[in-house]
């Protein structure tokens, strides 16, 4: 081994995730290891980019799909540089816009009715009388941004 590999206990350690998620990763195509003669997993160091880069993706909402996709927009499967990052997040702020919004109304709403249809508070009467936020959709409609 040189020390361009990383086992997957070093590389699980450094990048402060399980090594379960390591073989998750791999297995979904996200990330790559050689094998030894034994079968023994050996990634490159470069690795811990990647990794970091789906911690930081998962972090902001991305699902594993998206991430799929950002990452296969690389050439040659290599690890994102910083033009790569700033390309591919400038494509995600449209939607992080809308998650810091919905967080916002989450903050804003969460103590008064959320359009969920349970009519168990006071409010739900005021706000959503006889679960008429169920015709919108499921789900909690007010904390999605339907208004009452």
């Amino acid at each position: 081994m040189t020390d361009d590999l990383l086992t997957i206990g070093q590389l699980a350690e450094r990048a402060g995730v399980a090594t379960s998620a390591l073989r998750f990763y791999e297995a979904g195509g996200l990330i790559h290891a050689e094998r030894t003669d034994s079968g023994h997993r050996r990634f490159p160091r470069e690795a811990l980019r990647r990794v970091a880069f789906i911690q930081v993706a998962q972090r902001v909402g991305l699902t594993l799909e998206e991430i799929r996709g950002a990452l296969a927009t690389l050439p040659d499967g290599r690890t994102p540089t910083a033009a790569d990052w700033e390309r591919l997040s400038r494509g995600w702020r449209g939607r992080l816009d809308e998650e810091i919004a919905a967080l916002v109304r989450v903050r804003d709403q969460l103590s008064s009715c959320i359009g969920c249809g349970c009519l168990s508070l006071r409010a739900c009467a005021l706000y959503n009388p006889d679960d008429r936020a169920g015709a919108r959709g499921p789900g909690a409609r007010y904390l999605l941004g339907d208004r009452p």
